[in-house]
């Protein structure tokens, strides 16, 4: 949420580590790996269902959204 929000928020890849602030950017990245993995558990489960093109599409739209909106809101506290 900090990412698409424009806010910049701790990651693992801040310096130092966990404690500084990384970008909208690299916080929505991160969000979208932390899914992944989720998703990637939840079929190692058979917990969920679906079919390939339909969850390639869902995620690549979760990403495109996600990532654009990181750079739009970050535009607004430049202002």
């Amino acid at each position: 949420m900090h990412g698409i929000s424009g806010d910049r928020f701790p990651t693992p890849f801040a310096r130092p580590p966990g404690k500084g602030l990384s970008s909208p950017t690299v916080n929505v990245v991160w969000a979208l790996f932390n899914l992944v993995v989720g998703y990637i558990l939840f079929r190692i489960e058979k917990v969920s269902s679906g079919s390939g093109p339909v969850l390639i599409s869902f995620f690549a739209g979760i990403a495109a959204i996600s990532i654009w909106l990181s750079v739009h809101f970050t535009k607004k506290s430049d202002r």
